[in-house]
């Protein structure tokens, strides 16, 4: 396959997964190390899992990384790039450092990114 075409698939998974339904809800964890859902400011629940399917998980299948397989969401390698919490995430959200899109705050809400990042940082510890 030519450097072209892989150009190419990767642009149309990339709008894919910018395309995908999703339902909403996010973990939080009460008294009782239980999880409950955290309401947007709209009431709704968040989903982290579902938001991930949305708009990562076609570039970060499994918690890997189809551009940059050095750049997975594993948490051995986030925590060998200092990335250990939440705020971490949504800042390279906002503002990523490779080939990665910009999720500004207009195309992913802080409360959507938030949600996100608790779903990464809770599944692929």
């Amino acid at each position: 396959m030519t450097r072209r075409a892989v150009a190419i698939c990767m642009s149309m998974v990339c709008a894919v997964c910018f395309t995908s339904a999703c339902s909403r809800e996010v973990p939080q964890k009460t008294g009782t190390g239980a999880v409950k859902p955290e309401p947007d400011p709209q009431g709704r629940a968040l989903d982290g899992e579902a938001l991930f399917k949305q708009y990562c998980a076609t570039c970060h299948p499994d918690g890997g990384n189809v551009n940059d397989p050095k750049r997975n969401l594993r948490g051995s390698t986030l925590r060998a790039n200092h990335i250990t919490s939440s705020e971490d995430i949504v800042r390279i959200l906002r503002n990523p450092i490779s080939r990665m899109i910009r999720f500004d705050a207009a195309m992913l809400p802080d409360s959507e990114a938030r949600a996100i990042a608790g779903y990464v940082l809770k599944t692929f510890k």
